[in-house]
């Protein structure tokens, strides 16, 4: 009999070493601004072409999933994202007359890793036999919030001691670490995905696609919550709250990942019931974006962005957990298509943010406004950005409300 202890750690260690490409970007859109001179809305675009890409990845796994040799494209995804921090890291030497096009080049790289990622990693944890599926599938996405926290305290110190304009060769460093999670998926057997009959396209019921298509709508407006947050917080911190990049970074930025990774780990060790725990992370990320937008005072509003770690921890993979339980036997299709609503959210809301950020910014609005409070015309773009992005968890409120009544009048 197989045991797949390796395979779990492999599993784990995909999602630890994925924050890089995650994680650290976001720390350098400030570097990139004041060095290479590039707007906050391309800085946005960035994100946008990282999920989008993803989303891309995410379609095609969809649709022609049984054209790839999925236990290949699990083993070779690490290797992929070493390759697209490497380009990253290198863009100013690659390309030196248009930094930007490197940037853009490693992020579609790297992205299409981090796409494969989403997709294959959690059908492989759910296919290995465990008493507790749920609670696996909570404490794999707990590890990516480890994997953030470490990400932010290295490039921390690190900017401390040699300075941010030398930030190529932290990426490089990063780069390195999906190696050793290459050597483990090559070395370990892998589950069988096949979905059950139940899931199979040419069986699938007109219940199953609507409540499919409920819950890739959960993820959507959950992922909006989570990803602006997590890749605006650093800027937002040192422009709009006036808090030092450093301290804002380990207080503030890592702070996020790891209440996002310790409440995963909760729920992993003490959750029953994720539908409670899926509007409870709405409702606090409503009011934590309010609150950061709003506030007056520094404290609270690095107080707000901290707990919005904690709120929407839940809402990728307790939308996974969900989709699971009133959805048994989903195949790789099921989580492609929830992935893409993931990363279609992770792509929108932050992008969104940027570009709010830059039209509020150069506003006559903004610079009346500025003359009235005392503050900067980008501290009012920023915080203006983080009102607007309360909306999606409010509008995931209606949604996961809608899918839970479905779903019980469906008796699933």
């Amino acid at each position: 009999m197989k045991t797949y202890k390796r395979t779990k750690l492999a599993c784990y260690s995909a999602y630890v070493t994925m924050a890089s490409a995650f994680a650290l970007p976001p720390l350098l859109f400030v570097t990139f601004h004041d060095m290479y001179d590039v707007s906050y809305t391309l800085l946005g675009t960035l994100v946008l072409v990282n999920f989008c890409t993803q989303l891309t990845v995410d379609l095609i796994l969809s649709f022609f999933s049984k054209y790839f040799n999925e236990k290949f494209l699990v083993r070779v995804m690490p290797i992929i994202t070493a390759t697209g921090l490497v380009v990253y890291a290198l863009a100013p030497v690659l390309f030196p007359n248009s930094v930007y096009l490197g940037f853009l080049i490693g992020t579609v790289i790297f992205s299409i890793s981090a796409g494969l990622s989403e997709v294959l990693v959690s059908p492989v944890v759910a296919a290995i036999p465990s008493d507790n599926p749920g609670r696996d599938m909570s404490f794999l996405h707990s590890l990516y919030g480890v994997g953030v926290t470490v990400v932010i305290v290295i490039s921390t110190i690190f900017f401390k001691l040699f300075g941010s304009e030398n930030w190529s060769f932290l990426t490089l460093l990063f780069a390195v670490l999906p190696i050793s999670t290459a050597i483990l998926f090559m070395t370990s057997p892998m589950p069988d995905m096949t979905p059950s009959e139940a899931s199979k396209g040419g069986e699938r019921s007109k219940r199953y696609a609507i409540g499919l298509a409920l819950c890739v709508a959960c993820i959507f407006f959950g992922s909006c919550a989570e990803n602006t947050m997590s890749n605006w917080a650093s800027s937002f911190m040192e422009n709009a709250l006036g808090i030092d990049k450093a301290i804002g970074d380990i207080l503030g930025t890592a702070m996020f990942a790891v209440l996002l990774a310790l409440t995963r780990m909760g729920y992993a060790k003490f959750g029953k019931s994720i539908t409670p725990v899926l509007f409870v992370g709405m409702i606090g990320a409503v009011a934590c974006y309010l609150l950061a937008g709003l506030s007056t005072n520094s404290v609270i509003a690095l107080i707000a962005c901290v707990l919005t770690g904690m709120f929407t921890s839940m809402l990728w993979p307790g939308a996974l957990i969900f989709m699971e339980e009133k959805l048994p036997g989903a195949g790789v299709a099921a989580y492609a298509l929830m992935a893409s609503g993931g990363d279609l959210g992770a792509s929108i809301a932050p992008q969104l943010m940027g570009i709010v950020v830059d039209k509020v910014t150069a506003s006559s609005f903004a610079a009346d406004l500025a003359i009235k409070t005392g503050l900067a015309t980008e501290q009012i773009g920023m915080k203006a950005g983080m009102i607007l992005t309360a909306v999606f968890p409010l509008i995931g409120i209606a949604v996961l409300a809608v899918t839970v009544r479905y779903f019980k009048k469906n008796n699933a």
